[in-house]
């Protein structure tokens, strides 16, 4: 197939390297000239340049912009494209995107690939991120099926694990396992460094180890993209932070209170239902 990408970064980079090794070819498009050669270079894209209009051979889009740049590049898109193109994307909110793209576009395919790391830019991607990780397409019922099965079939290739549901199921649960992780993380950096004696933030930080490292990854990540997750989930982000605050008021009271086996009981818990979201095999 001849794929396009627009936006190579993290996912779009990491795309395009994976379906260049099952024989596609991908031509990729980033506002950046030098992103462009560096796609080229290392055998990222087989052709790479700033011209949507590069992209009107293509037979299926990946748009891996930042959320709020889906919508409009697809409307600078549409001129180009032939009426077979099928569109997907890789953003990790679906609620404010598909509806809006579906309407401008009927080979539309809502799509969220749950891979990644902190680091973002063409500089991070990863030969083999999708592999047993899930990527998420959100049909609507006004999705075509032969798009979805295109899609569907080409992100099996990657060796991803695809999940269908709809763009509303998709955000409320995102919201839990990768929004409010984020803010949670960002609230836990942010805390710290508002301790008031300087000697003690001094000491947190040269104490600072694998525990602080890994609860606070999410946190420091691209803060535009942890921006777009409370501005374009901003109902399903609140509900769980609500609730995550509930749970948090909850262990607060037993401390306080000394209830010493309550904070044993709510810890046994979560220790024993950790693997259920870790183990894709847990709730099969």
């Amino acid at each position: 197939m001849k794929i396009g990408i627009v936006g190579i970064g993290l996912i779009g980079a990491s795309l395009g390297w994976d379906l260049r090794q099952l024989g596609h070819e991908v031509i990729g498009v980033s506002r950046q000239q030098a992103t462009c050669e560096t796609a080229e270079r290392d055998g990222i894209c087989d052709r790479a340049s700033c011209d949507l209009a590069s992209l009107q051979a293509t037979e299926i889009v990946f748009i891996c912009t930042p959320i709020a740049a889906i919508v409009p590049t697809i409307e600078r898109l549409i001129p180009h494209l032939h009426s077979d193109t099928i569109l997907t994307d890789a953003g990790s909110v679906k609620g404010a995107i598909v509806d809006r793209a579906t309407a401008l576009w009927s080979n539309f395919v809502g799509g969220h690939p749950m891979a990644g790391n902190s680091e973002s830019g063409i500089a991070a991607f990863e030969k083999g991120l999708f592999v047993d990780r899930p990527f998420v397409l959100t049909p609507t019922a006004l999705t075509v099926p032969s798009a979805l099965n295109t899609v569907d079939e080409l992100v099996r290739s990657l060796g991803a694990i695809v999940y269908h549901t709809t763009p509303e199921r998709h955000d409320l649960a995102v919201a839990w396992i990768s929004h409010l992780p984020v803010m949670v993380s960002a609230s836990a950096i942010s805390a710290c460094l508002n301790e008031p004696d300087p000697l003690i933030l001094d000491l947190a930080k040269k104490f600072a180890s694998t525990g602080f490292r890994d609860t606070s990854r999410v946190g420091a990540g691209n803060p535009e993209m942890g921006q777009m997750m409370a501005e374009y989930n901003r109902d399903a982000l609140l509900r769980s932070l609500y609730r995550y605050r509930d749970r948090l008021d909850g262990i607060i009271d037993a401390i306080e209170s000394k209830q010493w086996s309550e904070i044993k009981e709510i810890l046994a818990t979560n220790q024993a239902a950790r693997h259920e979201f870790l183990d894709p095999d847990a709730h099969d």
